[in-house]
């Protein structure tokens, strides 16, 4: 009997997850868990939104988004259809066939991984899920956390993962701002505690996504992102410091890196900027960091690449001093316009982002700061001070200094405008006097 009745919950939630009548719980509405539910919704599955902030749900409930890549109207047409809804009443969770996870996953302030998210979910899982539940992790974490923090806490509260409640680990690829690649079209990676999970999780994922791959195991799933975040962090770090030696040797490295990608094999391009930042990059790496040092395994090119890294922005603030200088002016008092605080192009996102590092580092050395950025209209300085940007650029200013790219800004106003310009993303590819570019002086 306890053969049949195993079997029988594995095949009910791959009927129901088949015939689009399984309900799903996705615990975080950020950056991924609300796009995450908006797509299940679009496929017509019910989807039940859960996150603490009983603001966010209340706008979500208002058929509102708060998250760039996830427009309104989309929010709205989930809500009309009633295939989505938003709570912060965690008991609710019994209700669900399907749980997504999908928390913040940050460093402690001694570069430690943070899984206090991660661990209060799961106990509000243990707590009032029903057996026969799909449970799946998405975000970024070191090697072993699935089964650790998940899969042993339900065997421990009784459950038997794998016949009565099932465990994955599928990493996010979200890519804010990215027009190219919707997120449907990035392969969905997907590892299981059990054959049985794995395949639930392929069936789960296979409804939006157009590619699924599974893996053999949660770790190996675990890894993967943080191999294809490491491998960027790592790369990003090789040329920033092509950039600082450029510099040094009076070439553009970016007419480098341009005469360099026509080799048709052997290369791939990157670029130097400011910094790393976001919620991947900067921070992924130092889990694998970790997980390595439990093993008595120190990486050196991981710690190498975030000490690169983490010391761009200092870089940057050097670069405006220099050209100051050449003004005969210093920092101190200086009146200055930072163009773009978001950590990419064309996002309002500002988690990590270099801008915040030289925005503080100048206003320490007593620069006069003020911020341009169309996309983000405030942010919170190191004193968890509400920042409030410009509606509009100005001039009239000792310099300019260039941190995002974005498309809608007029760059060709900026360098008509001003006599000082300090350039971190390559705006332009011509050498103008007044402008001074990283990795090309």
């Amino acid at each position: 009997m306890l053969i049949n009745l195993e079997t029988n919950y594995k095949q009910q939630l791959l009927e129901k997850i088949n015939t689009k009548t399984a309900k799903i719980g996705v615990i975080g509405m950020g950056y991924v868990g609300l796009p995450l539910a908006i797509e299940f919704a679009k496929k017509d599955f019910q989807v039940l939104g859960f996150d603490v902030d009983a603001n966010k749900v209340a706008t979500l409930n208002d058929g509102k988004s708060h998250i760039l890549d996830v427009p309104t109207a989309e929010v709205a047409i989930a809500k009309a259809k009633k295939c989505f809804e938003a709570s912060s009443d965690f008991a609710a969770l019994n209700e669900v066939d399907i749980i997504s996870i999908c928390v913040p996953t940050p460093l402690t302030a001694s570069h430690e991984p943070d899984m206090s998210y991660v661990k209060a979910a799961v106990a509000s899982i243990t707590q009032h899920m029903k057996r026969g539940t799909l449970i799946v992790l998405e975000s970024t974490t070191y090697p072993g956390t699935t089964r650790e923090l998940i899969a042993d806490e339900l065997e421990k509260a009784g459950d038997k993962v794998g016949t009565e409640v099932f465990v994955c680990f599928s990493p996010e690829r979200i890519d804010p701002g990215n027009t190219e690649f919707d997120s449907r079209d990035v392969p969905k990676v997907v590892g299981g505690i059990t054959s049985d999970c794995v395949m639930l999780g392929r069936a789960y994922y296979s409804q939006v996504f157009k590619e699924v791959v599974p893996v053999s195991t949660t770790e190996v799933a675990e890894m993967t992102k943080l191999l294809e975040n490491t491998f960027r962090s790592v790369n990003i770090a090789f040329i920033n410091e092509m950039a600082v030696l450029c510099e040094k040797l009076g070439i553009d490295l970016w007419e480098v890196i341009g005469a360099a990608k026509t080799k048709p094999f052997g290369f791939m391009p990157f670029y130097p900027g400011p910094g790393v930042g976001g919620h991947c990059i900067p921070l992924d790496p130092m889990y694998l960091y970790w997980k390595g040092k439990e093993k008595n395994h120190f990486s050196r090119f991981i710690e190498l690449a975030q000490q690169i890294n983490t010391a761009m922005p200092t870089h940057v603030t050097q670069i405006v001093s220099n050209a100051l200088n050449k003004k005969q002016k210093s920092i101190s008092g200086a009146r200055l316009l930072m163009v773009g605080v978001a950590y990419k192009s064309d996002i309002d996102d500002v988690r990590e982002s270099p801008a915040l590092e030289v925005y503080e580092e100048l206003k320490q050395l007593g620069a006069n700061i003020e911020v341009y950025d169309p996309f983000v209209a405030s942010f919170r300085d190191a004193k968890n001070n509400k920042i409030q940007t410009n509606s509009k650029l100005t001039n009239n200013h000792d310099a300019i200094v260039i941190m995002t790219k974005h498309s809608n800004i007029d760059y060709t106003a900026i360098l008509e405008n001003n006599d000082c310009i300090i350039d971190t993303r390559n705006i332009w590819n011509e050498k103008y006097e007044h402008v001074h570019k990283i990795g090309s002086m």
